[in-house]
């Protein structure tokens, strides 16, 4: 079986790359022979969605296929094929990356029929997971309705492929706080949380990879 994880964070060893590194690990402890391939969204030069339709003309030789021919389109090609995707970010202003928002346009829009069941046209029912980490704790994110926006995007994943399965991380560490100017949070309560919270994230990270693999087992 074949799976890919998905970074949408700039920072390769960071808490977002840390937590698909378990859930990838979740996905071997299922399917040991499983192939997991890994990739950097800042590492490739692409972009988001053109806006062009080729992907909707009627009896277009695109129909339901990206047209936009640039360095991202070979990959997409073949993570669509594949039995799982897990797909990682941080949040930043409230949402997913730039590059992730630009992954997401790229992955579901050539998919998306506009009829009156918004029909999937995607090759494979494929499990999907979305993991994201913010600065921000529970309550203050759920008040400021961050959870809103995932749910819309999981919505149209649901639609295209599968309910994804989701983990959020809040109140992650980021940096030494103490060197920057930064009065909303405190380097003390930041490592408090680091050492209490995050190790159960990791946990949670590797269960999520169980699921994914065990539903992606389910559709093979």
């Amino acid at each position: 079986m074949k799976f890919f994880i998905i970074n949408g964070s700039p920072r390769k060893d960071g808490n977002t790359a840390q937590l698909l590194e378990k859930s990838s690990e979740g996905i071997k402890s299922v399917c040991n022979d499983s192939e997991i391939e890994s990739i950097n969204l800042y590492d490739i030069p692409f972009n988001g969605c053109k806006s062009c339709f080729a992907c909707k003309k009627i009896n277009g030789r695109h129909y339901g296929k990206c047209v936009y021919n640039d360095d991202f389109k070979p990959i997409l090609e073949k993570i669509v094929q594949s039995d799982g995707v897990i797909l990682g970010s941080p949040v930043y202003f409230g949402d997913v990356s730039g590059v992730m928002r630009c992954f997401l346009e790229r992955f579901i829009f050539p998919f998306f029929v506009y009829d009156e069941k918004m029909t999937s046209l995607a090759p494979k029912r494929m499990a999907i997971g979305c993991i994201y980490t913010m600065n921000l704790d529970e309550e203050t994110a759920r008040q400021l309705g961050y959870h809103e926006l995932f749910d819309k995007n999981e919505m149209v994943l649901e639609k295209m492929f599968t309910k994804p399965i989701h983990l959020y991380s809040y109140d992650t560490y980021q940096f030494d706080y103490s060197k920057y100017k930064m009065e909303l949070f405190t380097k003390e309560e930041k490592l408090k949380t680091r050492k209490t919270q995050f190790p159960i994230d990791l946990e949670n990270a590797f269960k999520l990879g169980e699921k994914i693999a065990i539903e992606a087992e389910q559709h093979d």
